[in-house]
């Protein structure tokens, strides 16, 4: 990988991303997806990792919007003072 990456701001000041600190970032995010993490495959290319990352983030926002709409449902069929509409207005908030 180049050295010549674009700076990153970290307490206003620029810094550089090294070759190994993008490798350890890599390798961290490799453990947190579910596709990549029990995959066999010991060798999967940055790209894919970054690719796979960001449907991962897709999918969760998806599943997100999906959460609130059942919550936003469920509250349409329950008494507004009630307890039940209390804990689901604070889910949604």
């Amino acid at each position: 990988m180049s050295n010549r990456r674009s700076s990153v701001m970290q307490s206003g000041t620029p810094s550089r991303i090294t070759d190994d600190q993008m490798i350890e970032l890599i390798s961290k995010l490799r453990q947190l997806l579910p596709e990549i993490s029990h995959s066999r495959s010991d060798k999967v290319s940055a790209s894919k990792v970054l690719q796979e990352t960001c449907s991962y983030i897709r999918s969760l926002h998806r599943q997100v919007d999906d959460l609130s709409e059942r919550l936003s449902q469920l509250l349409s069929t329950v008494d507004a003072d009630s307890a039940e509409a209390a804990i689901i207005r604070s889910l949604i908030t």
